[in-house]
């Protein structure tokens, strides 16, 4: 296929959780990827503040106020020093980076590939 792949779906994921009666619980998430000769983060970050707007949450530039607002962080899926957590209204809803190139060769992909990853079950 031509690039850039630009993939998203919205969709529940099941996680483990201990204190669920069966174990695990559903969350509603979204997840976005861009894949082309280079990554292409400024278009997953584009397309989370779309979405954010969208959803009526403000920017934040300060981690006092309501709204999100992105937080370095080190996630081995992702290029050091390329991921970040987003965080909203105070707590983490999901990342946004780079994949790093051991994801990437894993899943046979030869491209850099942007993706980014939130909770939208506080929002539905």
């Amino acid at each position: 296929m031509a690039l850039p792949l630009k993939i998203f779906e919205i969709a529940d994921v099941v996680l483990k959780d201990r204190e669920a009666e069966v174990g695990a619980r559903n969350e509603r998430r979204l997840c976005a990827v861009n894949c082309n000769k280079t990554a292409g983060f400024e278009i997953v970050h584009g397309l989370l503040d779309k979405v954010m707007l969208l959803l009526e949450v403000p920017w934040s530039p300060t981690k006092n106020t309501v709204g999100y607002y992105l937080e370095a962080v080190d996630d081995p899926t992702y290029f050091p020093g390329r991921c970040a957590q987003i965080i909203c209204n105070g707590s983490p809803i999901g990342k946004i980076g780079v994949l790093h190139p051991k994801v990437l060769s894993t899943f046979e992909l030869t491209n850099p590939c942007a993706v980014v990853e939130i909770n939208i079950q506080p929002f539905v």
